[in-house]
């Protein structure tokens, strides 16, 4: 076939197939589209806000399915408190880590020096309307919000902390009663882990126009003058953030000899599909799919994603230790060195609160301002120009950061199957969605199937060392 007709027909191909050329079509459409006809902003935002309403309904009793037969599964309560208390020391490292990185930076290249801004002519009241009045919870509050006052109730506000409690109460009770008292408690859930996957693959089919919606919003709203104004500010946090992923990397390689590079090729559709809805909740039933796939146990997969959606933000505490000194540089206020260490002690207690709070990023920053006594708590209104812009850096930056902390509690614990994780991302083993039957697949993976030369868009007909390791794995990881 003539090189003019079979190009166009392998163009159509991809884009019917793979849902990474699918979004990111979207993404630079809602760009042009965006800057072109910036009045349509907020008609098209209920595209990005639908999306991540009907992600969201699933998130909350796919994780109870996960970790509950994982637990069961795993056969050992004690071996399930390891990896708890693991993921907990991995995640207060990551982010400690992120807080100085981000501090030294602020102080190397001052991205607030010289702005000379009054802060009382800044509209404080801004912030306030930013954060709907709230505020975020002391540690007492965090530790009891925690535990469930209602199993209804956990499901019913998507508080996974809380989910994650009544999942780990109810793995112990199947442990305690054993298979033989309780055989169709297992099965059931198992099988609706599998209807919840299979609700997801409907909705990721929807993922382009939620990211073509967002994205015009952004850009239609906010405009790219805002890139001018904060210009400094915004390129040292994403330069920042790229160091802190470099950093990572060695820390993957180190503990696992995993490559952080062949995982972002392996999630780049979930990882765009973040970034372009600025919302790391969109991809955690995909993540966890793949991360199940790639070797990491159903139990270490359960515990420590969700968990480190509260404990493990590392771009927001980028964003935070760097938006703390822009803010003091802009007003002209000299922050000791004593002053900075009260601003990693204070941000390493506020960031742990702040997931699923509105403004969170706003409230935290007040109380770092508040207990430092040096900077007007208004001059927080100076970030709110930005913050959105932010959102794509702390998005990606805090997903591979769980996603890291995964691999490496995994391995840490004996819980990964190194072989199957290089296969997968290697490519030698092939990503089976787990929303569609056996024979969809095959049939998948006919039309899918690449030329010599080129990467693989979506599902591959998998090796028959696949197939038989696909075939060994416990019932429910791959429908």
């Amino acid at each position: 076939m003539p090189p003019s007709v079979s190009s166009p027909r392998r163009v159509a191909r991809i884009l019917r197939t793979s849902l990474f050329a699918q979004v990111a079509c979207a993404l630079v459409l809602g760009i042009v589209v965006g800057r072109l006809w910036p009045d349509t902003a907020t008609t098209f935002q209920p595209l990005g806000d639908g999306f991540v309403r009907l992600i969201k309904t699933v998130i909350s009793p796919l994780v109870f399915c996960v970790v509950v037969v994982g637990i069961a599964k795993a056969g050992n309560l004690k071996a399930f408190g390891r990896i708890g208390l693991k993921a907990l020391i991995w995640f207060e490292i990551a982010s400690t880590a992120a807080l100085l990185i981000g501090l030294i930076a602020a102080n190397v290249f001052a991205p607030g020096s010289g702005m000379n801004v009054d802060p009382s002519k800044l509209d404080a009241s801004a912030v306030d309307d930013k954060t709907a009045g709230g505020t975020l919870p002391s540690t007492t509050e965090f530790v009891l919000n925690a535990l469930p006052q209602s199993a209804v109730g956990a499901f019913a506000e998507n508080a996974l902390l809380q989910v994650l409690v009544l999942a780990c109460l109810t793995g112990a009770a199947l442990l305690h009663l054993g298979h033989t008292k309780v055989p169709a408690i297992l099965p059931a859930i198992e099988q609706a882990q599998e209807i919840i996957f299979a609700i997801v693959g409907f909705v990721m089919k929807l993922a382009p126009l939620a990211v073509f919606g967002a994205m015009v919003h952004l850009v239609g709203e906010y405009g790219l003058g805002v890139m001018k104004t904060y210009g400094k500010l915004i390129v040292l946090c994403y330069a920042v953030a790229a160091v802190f992923l470099v950093l990572l990397a060695v820390a993957l390689k180190l503990v696992t000899g995993l490559s952080l590079w062949k995982f972002v090729r392996y999630t780049r559709a979930e990882l765009l599909l973040a970034l372009g809805t600025a919302s790391s909740e969109t991809v955690m039933p995909r993540m966890m799919q793949k991360l199940r796939q790639a070797g990491a146990r159903d139990d270490a997969v359960g515990l420590v994603l969700p968990t480190g959606y509260s404990f493990n933000l590392d771009g927001a505490s980028i964003y935070l230790s760097i938006g703390t000194l822009f803010i003091a540089q802009a007003v002209g206020v000299d922050l000791s060195l004593s002053q900075q260490v009260t601003v990693i002690l204070v941000l390493m207690l506020t960031s742990k609160g702040m997931a699923g709070i509105p403004g969170s990023a706003f409230l935290a920053l007040s109380a770092t301002a508040s207990s430092l006594g040096a900077i007007p708590a208004g001059a927080v209104a100076l970030l709110l120009g930005v913050d959105r812009i932010m959102d794509s850096m702390r998005v990606v930056t805090n997903l591979l950061g769980n996603c890291v902390a995964v691999f490496a509690v995994s391995r840490w614990e004996g819980a990964l199957d190194m072989d199957r994780a290089k296969k997968m991302l290697d490519g030698e083993i092939a990503f089976v969605e787990e929303d569609v039957t056996p024979a969809q697949t095959a049939q998948t993976a006919s039309a899918d199937a690449p030329g010599k030369g080129e990467e693989p868009t979506g599902a591959a007909e998998e090796p028959a060392e696949a197939k038989a390791s696909l075939a060994k794995e416990p019932a429910g990881e791959v429908s």
